[in-house]
């Protein structure tokens, strides 16, 4: 008996959300008849196509908005994670899949959206670590290493002076300076906290960090 109730229930293979039900109660079904559509919401998949001449630029893993005037005024983000092997001999597209969270079921399969591909932009930068700016609530600065004269003797020695700067986006241990330092000039790296402007200092890299784009830090 057991055998017989567990033939006669209808088990979906994935998780998903039901729709309208295509049987009635009571009415005697066929095998392959469809009874009710299941779809899986969360993620979701989006078809679309970019001409030829974008191919070069394109790469699995690149970051995809989203938009639909199903939900006005909401851009979703997903990520690139198919490009088709294949041009289209007639339109001369290439067919691309994107993968986006869909957490709160906003989006539907079956509903027109309007895609935009995020390229990756290089620009140069002067980044410089995060362990080297004194961060403070009049402005953040660094401690920059010149070469000073005694008027006295005559001997040259090494001297900090702070220099107020101006930082913009973090990548990893490293923090880009859009104003107030240049290419040339050496910063103290470590300690910015006991040092004042005028200090004589010997470099020494013995113990300086090590910083990293992608740090991987131990657990501890």
């Amino acid at each position: 008996m057991r055998s017989m109730i567990t033939k006669k229930e209808v088990r979906a293979p994935f998780d998903g959300q039901l729709g309208i039900r295509q049987v009635n109660v009571g009415q005697s079904i066929d095998a392959r008849q469809p009874i009710v559509p299941l779809t899986s919401l969360d993620p979701v998949y989006i078809d679309f196509a970019l001409p030829q001449q974008q191919l070069s630029q394109l790469s699995q893993g690149l970051e995809v908005h989203v938009r639909s005037d199903a939900v006005p005024g909401q851009e979703f983000k997903g990520k690139l994670t198919a490009v088709n092997s294949m041009v289209d001999a007639s339109t001369r597209n290439v067919s691309l899949q994107a993968t986006l969270p869909n957490a709160e079921h906003a989006l539907r399969p079956g509903i027109f959206v309007k895609v935009n591909v995020v390229l990756p932009a290089k620009k140069p930068v002067l980044a410089i670590p995060a362990t080297a700016i004194a961060y403070a609530p009049y402005g953040d600065s660094v401690f920059v290493i010149e070469e000073k004269k005694d008027p006295k003797s005559g001997k040259e020695s090494k001297v900090i002076r702070q220099q107020f700067i101006r930082t913009g986006e973090t990548r990893g241990d490293f923090v880009t300076v859009t104003q107030g330092l240049k290419a040339s000039e050496i910063v103290v790296s470590s300690g910015v906290f006991k040092l004042r402007n005028g200090m004589p200092v010997v470099i020494n890299n013995e113990l300086a960090p090590k910083p990293e784009v992608a740090p991987t830090p131990a657990q501890t």
